[in-house]
């Protein structure tokens, strides 16, 4: 754990609603909350009192309270200029997914980190639930071979209802994002076990089903769910599915030339499988081996949190950074790897599932062929050329949606004209 006689790290959070998991683990991963930043003011000032810290709503001025580091749980499109107010204040960030919303803040935001020379991380929470650290430490071991083929699952149904109530507004993020945006669940894990990054992508979707309820009394424009094939830097092939399919789930799945890991699918799914060809195994054990995986530190304390374990870690990595004065793992590189994925995807799938190419952000002249590229669906930008959120156009939602939303957002307390 953190040295206890450092001196706390002084937080500041913005996201009042899903910043509340980085709130609850700020003195236990060596951080000190002290502000916390939210545009939904009602939200903020409950939340402020529970906590008794500093409440601001505009975020200029959150950033000149006197903060070491800031975590970023605002909306999924907007992190990075966020991200860059923060370093260029001086401020170390951790920054939930999406790391970036275009390329083009993608190659800005890379600068910036190399330009401030403070700490960003990652705050992709998937790949530290104890069975994917268990697969890192195994892959990284050899037992199981070169990365060949991988799988990484984030499905997620609910009902519209659900939905709704974490979505308020016309154009909440969740509302208009492409179904291949939200990847960096699924893909994650994948990148993290086997050290690899995706160089080329293409992808499908499921389009809107006009036959599911838990779409139609919804108010989201988007598809059902997608499919991104990757070819990795090693020739390795990731599938990564993920969105509102049935049968909720996250599963990794690991082939290597010698061997497979995968997370069980049935019963206690946090139980990781390993197997191994009978006729090449020269230690002569099972070709089988199923067991429940341990975290190696502070497995108490993860337990407690959220994402199996991964709301913790993040704060504790991204603390042991700052300590160390060095880039934690998930740094701004594979952040914005994850995330131009998304993008990239979407593109594929407007031009029929073509393979497209995926830039490396790590180099100055690849940057430069991207720094102007701005192409976004988001409704409330106003750039020319904005692609659609469904692969069948414009989708209009129900007027049985509409009134849903209406009194669903009413009753948490949401401003409608807002």
């Amino acid at each position: 754990m953190t040295n206890q006689l450092r001196k706390p790290i002084r937080l500041g959070i913005v996201g009042a609603g899903r910043g509340k998991s980085y709130m609850g683990v700020s003195d236990s991963t060596g951080f000190k909350l002290v502000a916390i930043c939210d545009t939904w003011e009602e939200k903020l000032e409950q939340v402020g009192r529970e906590l008794n810290v500093a409440t601001y709503v505009e975020y200029d001025q959150f950033l000149s309270h006197d903060l070491d580091a800031v975590v970023l749980c605002n909306y999924f499109h907007q992190h990075a200029p966020f991200a860059e107010k923060a370093l260029l204040a001086g401020k170390h960030v951790m920054s939930e997914c999406a790391a970036c919303h275009t390329l083009a803040e993608g190659v800005s935001l890379a600068r910036t980190v190399e330009q401030s020379g403070k700490v960003y991380m990652f705050a992709e929470n998937y790949p530290y639930s104890a069975y994917n650290q268990e697969m890192r430490r195994l892959y990284q071991s050899g037992l199981i071979g070169e990365f060949k083929y991988g799988e990484g699952e984030y499905v997620h149904p609910d009902l519209a209802e659900v939905k709704l109530a974490r979505s308020c507004g016309w154009n909440h993020w969740r509302n208009w994002i492409p179904a291949t945006y939200y990847c960096t669940h699924s893909i994650a894990p994948v990148m993290y076990i086997t050290d690899t990054r995706p160089v080329k992508v293409n992808a499908f979707v499921v389009p809107y089903d006009y036959d599911d309820p838990t779409q139609t009394k919804h108010v989201k424009r988007s598809d059902t769910s997608a499919i991104i094939m990757c070819r990795m830097n090693n020739d390795a092939v990731l599938k990564s599915l993920h969105g509102a399919l049935r049968g909720h789930g996250n599963y990794v799945r690991i082939h290597g030339n010698k061997g497979l890991m995968e997370n069980c699918r049935h019963g206690d799914k946090s139980r990781l499988r390993i197997w191994q060809e009978p006729w090449e195994n020269d230690k002569q054990e099972k070709a089988e081996v199923v067991y429940k995986p341990n975290f190696t530190v502070a497995g108490d304390l993860a337990r407690r949190t959220g994402h199996g374990g991964g709301d913790f870690f993040t704060s504790y990595y991204f603390a042991q950074a700052i300590h160390r004065q060095e880039q934690p793992y998930l740094d701004v590189y594979r952040g914005i790897d994850m995330s131009i994925v998304g993008i990239l995807a979407w593109r594929s799938v407007l031009q029929d599932s073509m393979p497209i190419t995926v830039p490396d952000f790590r180099q100055e002249t690849v940057r430069q062929k991207y720094e102007n590229d701005n192409w976004s669906p988001d409704p409330d930008r106003t750039d020319s050329n904005k692609p659609p959120s469904s692969i069948l156009g414009n989708i209009e939602p129900t007027q049985t949606a509409k009134d849903l939303a209406r009194n669903i957002w009413t009753n948490q307390g949401f401003d409608m004209d807002s």
